[in-house]
């Protein structure tokens, strides 16, 4: 089955907003790394590299398919945060945004009938449930800890340990 254009159209706007999310992620990173937040500005560069794995889902879903991917222009991230808690509330907002694109995407593949892309994005839904929890529950923690300096660097040194971000599959449906 061909893919419609509209859904051509959907998923060239969600690759390159995960794109986008990739340099938001990014710029956070940054800034933990100016303030010396090491653990951190670690997460933030897995989060950036699982940002970009799926940017490649989606372009490998329409490569697939037959269908031509549109680099398009990536709009420059915030880059400055009063505090770490502000970051991870900023992360948690976009990754409601981006679970309301995808679900989005689903709503043209189910009026279309396109059950290759129907079954692509039942990955990025499970995904985005652990993204959206993942940021809530360190934005959460953030707001606990408050002005507190040793659980600050405690909560950085856990983040730390967060293993790098897996190879990007050979197929958009791979787990």
């Amino acid at each position: 089955m061909e893919i419609s254009q509209e859904l051509v159209d959907a998923i060239n706007d969600q690759i390159n907003f995960e794109l986008y999310s990739a340099f938001i992620y990014l710029s956070m990173g940054t800034w933990f790394e100016e303030h010396n937040l090491i653990g951190m500005a670690h997460w933030m560069e897995v989060q950036y590299q699982e940002e970009f794995a799926h940017a490649m889902r989606f372009y490998r879903h329409l490569t697939e398919r037959g269908a031509r991917v549109l680099m398009k222009q990536i709009e420059a991230p915030k880059t400055e945060w009063k505090s770490a808690h502000e970051i991870f509330a900023d992360a948690y907002h976009h990754e409601t945004l981006v679970t309301e694109r995808i679900y989005k995407i689903g709503d043209i593949a189910d009026k279309l009938g396109d059950r290759s892309t129907q079954s692509m994005l039942s990955w990025f839904y499970n995904e985005q449930t652990e993204e959206e929890a993942n940021t809530m529950g360190i934005r959460d923690k953030l707001k606990l800890i408050g002005d507190s300096i040793p659980a600050l660097l405690q909560l950085d040194s856990e983040l730390s340990a967060r293993p790098p971000a897996g190879p990007i599959p050979a197929d958009s449906t791979a787990p």
